[in-house]
């Protein structure tokens, strides 16, 4: 599979819009997921490590997933993340990590496959018993967020009532929406969502 994110990697860090959506996602789950010293932890979709950074000083250890080699040598490369994470690149919805954890975030990354019940439905299999998932992702927009023609992008945002179905159907209860972020694009609103919610 080629790396679609080969040369976006180069300056990802440099974007003011990424790191916005980033410290809003990351302080959003800083709030509303309570985290500990003995926590294991996955961030999925973890492009260089942007949200890892900000729940890292407050859990064990973060799997950083992602099937962009290009991103996860960016967050293996940033010292402040040396020692505590951990890259893994590849598609865990095909080929599963061998471990459980207690918590997966991810931010942006759900729009970006396709079957997001068979992704659901691989988050659970990770958890242990009443752990949970936080993750951040658009609200249903229009199809004008993404240049026309991006490749990878099989999403339009989602429909919160729609993702909360999904969750339900895939054995998550106790979920909550919560609005973190305005994207403020082309002259466009484009309100980003954390999800959070628990294995039952």
């Amino acid at each position: 599979m080629s790396d679609l994110f080969n040369e976006k990697a180069k300056d990802w860090d440099a974007s003011e819009r990424k790191k916005l959506i980033s410290s809003a996602v990351g302080s959003s789950i800083l709030k509303h997921v309570p985290l500990h010293q003995q926590m294991d932890v996955m961030d999925f979709g973890a492009g260089t490590g942007l949200i890892s950074a900000h729940v890292v000083p407050f859990v064990h250890k973060i799997v950083a997933v992602d099937i962009s080699k290009a991103m996860l040598d960016k967050l293996t490369a940033k010292p402040t993340l040396q020692g505590k994470v951990e890259a893994v690149c590849q598609d865990i919805t095909d080929k599963p990590i061998d471990a459980k954890f207690d918590l997966i975030i991810s931010a942006m990354a759900v729009h970006h496959v396709e079957n997001t019940s068979k992704l659901i439905n691989t988050f659970y299999e990770h958890l242990k018993p009443g752990a949970k998932v936080a993750l951040a992702d658009l609200d249903k927009e229009d199809g004008s967020f993404h240049p026309e023609g991006s490749e990878g992008v099989f999403h339009c945002g989602f429909e919160r009532n729609e993702l909360q179905t999904l969750l339900e159907n895939n054995g998550f209860d106790n979920i909550q929406f919560f609005t973190v972020h305005v994207i403020n694009k082309k002259e466009k609103e484009y309100p980003v969502f954390l999800v959070v919610a628990t294995k039952c």
